[in-house]
């Protein structure tokens, strides 16, 4: 720390009890001046030699046979009068970054002036601060603290704006030219290890990190630290993404269990402005602040009550980057009150920020590059919303689980990703199945509409394998997923087309057809809601291994195989896949589970079928 001594004289004043200060010496005190609650037994001729304001007011009092004189609003109180005093007596004073402001304050407020008399105060001070404390990092960030007692004086004599311009432009220099002292917590130095990287004997010299400088500004408050970053960001030299780690690590210092998601304080208001004025210094640049900061100061304003367009320009900033984000970021606990244990509307919100605002983009660039082809943003579009699709999938798959989540939640939560691009839908059958689960009781009608979320062309061969044998999936369900693994296996091979099925199979497909696994159909509630017994799920799972199994043999014999062999084992693989379904119809006309429309089809066609069927599967294992 800077300091400077004035004065050569020893220190004479004493204390006479906790408020009266005297001057030892062998001339008796001539003026008493009351400082607050603080009496100085003093001589007039060392003070007014130096002061204009004092010459004022003794010559007042001597008009009014006065001897005491009451000075009230000097800026500093009582110690920083006692500097002033010192100084005009020439006693050795000791000025540093935490009285040289009060003393700069208390010396302009007594008119020590250069006017008054060569090399007064206020000129010594203002060398002081320009030739040393200025000059120094660590004591200009020490004197702005204190300028926060001594305002508006502070602001008035460009005390306040002075270090704001010096802590700035510290902060903005080139790392390379950094020589001070500074805190850096976050991560070691190689020499704080003991790891000083050495290259041919000799010692390299260390890298000052980009964001040195943000610990230290954690000691400020908020009032002051606001204004200091909105200096760094107006000189314009400091990137958005060290402005970001900056806010964070303040966050992380002044909000209690803001790493946690939580906050622990009854002071509501100190900590709600905190929040919102982080909010406002958050850098525009897209990607410069971590999603998972924002999520967090999201939910931390949340618990605050913070107003609305803190939350709204929170959401809007968190939507053009929520590929970022993680599931447990989202997972924001409900209010007191609420009935569900996550706020999933928040995520809702999210999500529609982010549809918006991949939106706008793709019409600003379709009407920026009307005339060019450019495929780009696309491309970038489809991997960031594939990224959403999958993180919502997780998120899903986590609010599942929680008893009280009603279906609409649910549901129109997943519509809104339902147009994004996904290879697979294996993270939403887990959530699907997740949520019928923990949720038993629900109608028909409300099984079907979960059920329908799920593309079952899009399961993996893990997923169809677990959904066979998922006793709580709807028989309709487990049909298509068996149908669309043998549609995949069939086109796996020289893009054999798959095989035609009887019209009482076709009836559980959707539509009737093949096409799509998720389009309106006109059956009964009662195929959705039914499920497959023990027995079939038996059934269906050594079916399905009878199906890898023989697309594994095919694979290691391709190289051997003829055109005619392999003609056959398609029309095989076809027979096994319509014996599958003829098992699960019987299985349904066992239960009495078909409707009048859906056995329009004599039984006698359906048992021809599998009786055709049944010859050639016994042709194949003899064969073999």
């Amino acid at each position: 720390m800077k300091f400077m001594k004035l004065g050569s004289k020893p220190d004479s004043f004493q204390p006479d009890g906790d408020n009266i200060r005297l001057v030892a010496t062998e001339l008796a005190t001539d003026i008493v001046i009351s400082v607050g609650d603080v009496k100085f037994y003093l001589h007039k001729f060392p003070l007014l030699s130096k002061s204009a304001h004092l010459q004022k007011l003794v010559a007042n009092t001597n008009d009014e046979n006065i001897d005491e004189i009451h000075i009230q609003d000097i800026p500093g109180g009582p110690a920083a009068f006692e500097i002033c005093a010192k100084f005009c007596y020439g006693m050795t004073v000791t000025l540093n970054a935490y009285n040289v402001v009060a003393a700069r304050c208390a010396a302009e407020y007594l008119e020590m002036y250069e006017t008054v008399e060569k090399g007064n105060l206020i000129y010594k001070i203002e060398v002081f601060l320009n030739s040393s404390i200025f000059r120094s990092w660590k004591d200009s960030i020490i004197v702005l603290q204190t300028t926060k007692s001594l305002l508006p004086w502070a602001e008035e004599l460009k005390l306040v704006s002075h270090c704001l311009d010096s802590i700035a432009s510290k902060a903005c220099i080139d790392t390379s030219k950094v020589e001070w002292s500074y805190t850096y917590n976050r991560r070691k130095l190689p020499s704080e290890n003991g790891k000083d990287p050495i290259w041919n004997g000799v010692r390299k010299p260390q890298t000052v990190p980009k964001d040195w400088w943000v610990e230290d500004l954690c000691e400020l408050q908020i009032d002051l630290y606001r204004r200091v970053i909105t200096t760094i960001k107006t000189k314009g030299r400091v990137s958005g993404d060290v402005i970001g780690e900056a806010l964070n690590a303040y966050a992380l210092r002044r909000l209690p269990g803001f790493s946690k998601g939580i906050v622990q304080s009854s002071d509501i208001m100190k900590y709600r402005s905190l929040a919102e004025a982080i909010v406002w210094l958050l850098p525009t640049e897209k990607g410069s602040v971590p999603c998972t900061f924002m999520l967090r100061l999201l939910r931390a304003a949340f618990l605050l009550e913070c107003g609305e367009m803190e939350k709204n320009e929170l959401m809007k900033r968190i939507g053009q980057q929520l590929e970022d984000a993680t599931v447990a970021d989202l997972l924001i606990h409900a209010s007191a009150g609420e009935t569900t244990m996550y706020n999933v509307d928040i995520v809702q919100s999210l999500v529609e920020e982010f549809v918006t605002n991949k939106q706008n983009a793709q019409s600003d660039f379709l009407m920026e590059n009307e005339y060019q082809e450019s495929r780009s943003p696309k491309l970038g579009s489809d991997a960031s919303k594939m990224q959403v699709a999958k993180l919502v999938d997780g998120y899903l798959a986590e609010i599942a689980r929680d008893p009280n989540l009603p279906l609409s939640k649910f549901v129109n939560l997943a519509e809104m990703i339902s147009s994004f691009p996904r290879p697979l839908h294996d993270g939403l059958y887990r959530a699907i199945d997740m949520y019928l689960k923990e949720h038993q009781g629900i109608s028909k009608s409300e099984r079907k509409r979960i059920c329908r979320l799920m593309d079952c062309r899009k399961l993996s061969g893990e997923a169809c394998m677990h959904a066979v044998q998922n006793e709580r999936l709807p028989l309709r369900v487990v049909v298509q997923v068996l149908f669309f693994e043998q549609v995949r296996q069939a086109t796996s091979t020289a893009g054999n087309s798959t095989p035609e099925l009887p019209r009482s199979i076709r009836a559980l497909l959707p539509g009737g057809s093949h096409e799509s696994s998720r389009s309106n159909t006109t059956n009964t509630e009662e195929e959705w809601d039914a499920v497959p017994t023990a027995e079939d799920i038996m059934a269906l799972k050594g079916e399905l291994a009878t199906l890898r199994l023989g697309r594994s043999d095919r694979n290691l014999n391709d190289g051997v195989k003829n055109d005619v062999e392999k003609a056959t084992a398609n029309k095989m693989r076809g027979l096994v896949m319509s014996k599958i379904f003829t098992k699960l119809w019987s299985s349904k006309e066992r239960n009495g589970e078909i409707s009048s429309s859906d056995t329009s089809e004599s039984p006698g066609s359906a048992t021809a079928e599998e009786t055709k069927s049944t010859p050639s599967r016994s042709r194949r294992h003899s064969v073999s």
